[in-house]
């Protein structure tokens, strides 16, 4: 006799897309971005003839200021050593300013923006699906019912990989999704408020490469929310210890153990989305005869190191709490 019970996994996806509150923080996510993309088509405007013109007077005027403070210099006694050029500075060239950076209201470059804010895009779905992780998993905690999913399923691991199977698939999807509305708003903003311009050798390139990590990192947050509720058996417990490492521990490691600072989650989050990785400035403090000197070493996080710490911390905590489901009683 077959068994005609549906497969754990589409038992699962259902469950998923049923749950009212996911689906209520999504629509309040889709929310918050159509509103921040009105919000920003108001801060740019495409450049007039008007605009142009008064922002070539405003660059005038502030060569003539700079001038004027430098003439100023040039008639005091220079220091000892030093030219006037050092000290008072070049005289002031227009040539290396650009009209628009002295625009009321600047436009909306396709090629400066869209990279950027493509990282912040990551962060802001990572934060969400850090929260649909953790209550997606919590939930069945708070009312019980992973109890009676394990008397129509007992095996325990097979459970809680599915859960998260089906966890980092909309985590993905939810993700590239994100990227896609990015991408073509910020066509919108550029067609309305500004100019796509001419565009990088390699910009698309860049520009998908840095989409492709936002959604690696919307991933990890999914399964680290997902992690931290299956341990704690609470979303909310979940989600404090979330604000407690980040709004203090993390701060704290900053002001007292600087030299942590390159294992950080969020520094290592900023590694993996931004273009060329992320620059860390730790100040030494170094003992010789003269006394203490303090030099400034820089570290470069690559986004090789980002994705390596923010994955591994990921499975570390899946691993442990998914050994903890298989052992500990249910109660």
């Amino acid at each position: 006799m077959t068994d005609q019970r549906p497969s754990l996994l589409r038992a699962e996806v259902h469950r998923f897309r049923s749950r009212r509150f996911i689906r209520i923080l999504v629509l309040l996510a889709l929310g918050g971005f159509v509103v921040g993309l009105v919000i920003a088509g108001t801060q740019f405007a495409k450049p007039s003839a008007a605009g142009l013109a008064d922002a070539q007077r405003i660059m005038a005027e502030a060569g003539q200021q700079q001038e004027q403070f430098r003439q100023e210099c040039l008639k005091q006694p220079q220091p000892p050593g030093q030219t006037a050029e050092q000290t008072c500075g070049p005289p002031f060239e227009a040539s290396g300013l650009g009209v628009e950076d002295f625009m009321r209201t600047k436009p909306f470059v396709f090629a400066d923006t869209a990279p950027g804010a493509a990282g912040g895009v990551a962060a802001g779905t990572a934060a969400l699906l850090f929260l649909i992780g953790a209550t997606w998993v919590g939930a069945e905690w708070s009312s019980k019912s992973m109890t009676a999913l394990l008397f129509w399923e007992p095996r325990r691991l097979k459970v809680i990989a599915t859960k998260l199977a089906v966890l980092l698939g909309a985590a993905a999807l939810i993700g590239a999704a994100a990227q896609a509305l990015w991408l073509l708003g910020a066509k919108a903003l550029a067609a309305t408020r500004g100019s796509t311009g001419r565009l990088p050798d390699g910009f698309y390139g860049d520009l998908l490469a840095i989409q492709a990590r936002g959604v690696l990192l919307v991933v990890v947050a999914g399964a680290l929310g997902f992690a931290l509720a299956n341990l704690v058996r609470n979303t909310g417990a979940a989600l404090g210890l979330g604000f407690v490492y980040f709004a203090v521990v993390e701060n704290a490691v900053r002001v007292l153990r600087p030299k942590w600072e390159p294992g950080l989650l969020t520094n290592n989050a900023a590694a993996l989305v931004s273009k060329d990785g992320l620059r860390l400035y730790l100040n030494e403090t170094h003992v010789d005869g003269q006394g203490q000197l303090v030099s400034v070493r820089e570290i470069v996080l690559s986004h090789l190191h980002g994705g390596v710490v923010l994955v591994l911390t990921a499975a570390v905590l899946v691993a442990v709490g998914g050994v903890l489901f298989a052992r500990r009683d249910l109660q």
